[in-house]
């Protein structure tokens, strides 16, 4: 891959990025959607995810420059940071085009969605609106694929909780490897205040509560909701381990964002149950 090229993927947050659209892809096929709008879905969140990365390392190239930041593509002047807010920025508009054939509750939900993004990358990520922030754009994802169908519905209330549970979680584990350095910049998120050991265990928590409303919320276990279940109970043991020995580990955003997928595995099996009936 070209050096350009391979730092705008890195730019981009590539591994969240894959994960939330595969995430949105999987739950969309799950509840129905069938192929093609589950396919227009996916690209669409994929173009907002990208977005959302983009202009996260745009908007954090002076402090990532000051910082050192050999792992920021920005920061080693591999890209300018005018392109790369450039392209977010038409990242955010080919999403929002394609939200709009979903269907004006789904472009809605998706616009939650993209905003809370932007706004976190903007300065709501300094303090307690933070976590907020990923709660409402992770709890928007099942209601963008409830409404993006035919017969637009809204979403139950468990399967909201859900994506924002799992919303909450990564954006705690997210943020530990960096406290530090946060810190020196004024950063007074609620990880940041709360500190390394406490953040972890939070997500963690917020992981476990996903779980069990993925199996009492739809009041049904399939044998593919209990693979998921399974699955996600394994990945708590193994964050749990991750948290009492190296909290700031960036190896529990990863069980993170594999618990996501476990939750939508869970999901998949009552996927028609997902949209309010």
């Amino acid at each position: 891959m070209p050096r350009p090229l391979l730092a705008l993927v890195v730019a981009a947050h590539a591994g969240p990025t894959v994960v939330v659209t595969l995430v949105a892809l999987l739950l969309s096929l799950a509840s129905g959607l069938g192929t093609g709008r589950a396919a227009l879905v996916a690209l669409m969140i994929l173009l907002q995810q990208l977005s959302i990365g983009w202009s996260n390392d745009a908007l954090d190239a002076a402090r990532d420059t000051a910082d050192g930041r050999a792992d920021k593509p920005i920061a080693r002047g591999d890209l300018s940071a005018r392109l790369v807010l450039a392209l977010a920025a038409g990242a955010a508009l080919g999403a929002i085009a394609l939200s709009l054939l979903l269907g004006p509750g789904a472009a809605l939900a998706h616009a939650v969605f993209l905003f809370a993004g932007w706004a976190y990358n903007a300065g709501l990520k300094r303090g307690a609106l933070a976590t907020a922030c990923y709660a409402v754009g992770f709890g928007a994802m099942p209601l963008i694929v409830t409404l993006a169908a035919p017969d637009p519905r809204g979403a139950q209330w468990w399967a909201i909780a859900m994506g924002a549970l799992l919303g909450v979680a990564a954006h705690f584990a997210n943020v530990l490897p960096d406290l530090e350095d946060d810190a020196r910049h004024g950063i007074r998120a609620l990880p940041h205040r709360w500190g390394a050991r406490a953040s972890g265990l939070v997500a963690l928590a917020s992981l476990a509560l996903a779980a069990v409303l993925g199996v009492l919320g739809p009041a049904r276990v399939t044998p593919l909701s209990a693979v998921g279940a399974a699955a996600g109970l394994a990945l708590l043991v193994v964050g749990a381990v991750v948290v009492a020995r190296a909290p700031r580990s960036r190896a529990l955003f990863r069980i993170i964002m594999s618990a996501a997928l476990a939750a939508v595995v869970s999901l998949a099996g009552v996927g028609a149950l997902i949209a309010v009936s």
